[in-house]
């Protein structure tokens, strides 16, 4: 499953959108006094509607991601169903990473992960409006990415 930035398909958007939280010095969590963005990207797969985003989290104090957190916002049962044709992968363990935020053990890493993924738990997605956000950035993106794959399929078909 490949995943692109929100700013690839929709730049104005993104930059208008894209959430970036301050830490100060004795905020209580452990992390430096810096700006962190919460750069959402989307899957690209064709058809997918897996129903999360990875925030690649960069500081404003490194100028790297630090950090990439997965946000899925459906219920567990949804992504049960949603792993219905991948059984070997449906264990427990995979649909909580699937549902709720979780660490992409996939992404960079540094060694303050943990404390970021705190910091979006406790500052981010407590925030209704902006979960109510990042779902309307998906649906504008997911429209993009099935615009272009019917565009691919109709010149297929067109070929033939």
């Amino acid at each position: 499953m490949a995943f692109a930035p929100l700013h690839h398909y929709l730049p104005e958007l993104a930059q208008r959108e894209t959430r970036s939280i301050t830490i100060f010095p004795g905020s209580g969590f452990d992390l430096p006094s810096a700006e962190y963005t919460l750069a959402e990207t989307f899957c690209t797969e064709p058809g997918c509607d897996c129903r999360r985003v990875l925030f690649a989290v960069v500081s404003t104090r490194s100028e790297k991601i630090e950090a990439v957190v997965s946000y899925g916002w459906e219920s567990r049962d949804f992504y049960a169903q949603w792993f219905r044709y991948a059984d070997a992968l449906k264990t427990p363990e995979m649909i909580s990473e699937m549902q709720g935020p979780a660490l992409n053990p996939l992404g960079p890493c540094s060694k303050h992960a943990p404390a970021i993924l705190e910091m979006v738990k406790q500052i981010a997605l407590p925030d209704v409006a902006y979960v109510e956000r990042v779902k309307r950035h998906y649906a504008l993106f997911r429209e993009k990415i099935d615009v272009k794959m019917n565009r691919r399929q109709r010149r297929a078909a067109r070929r033939r």
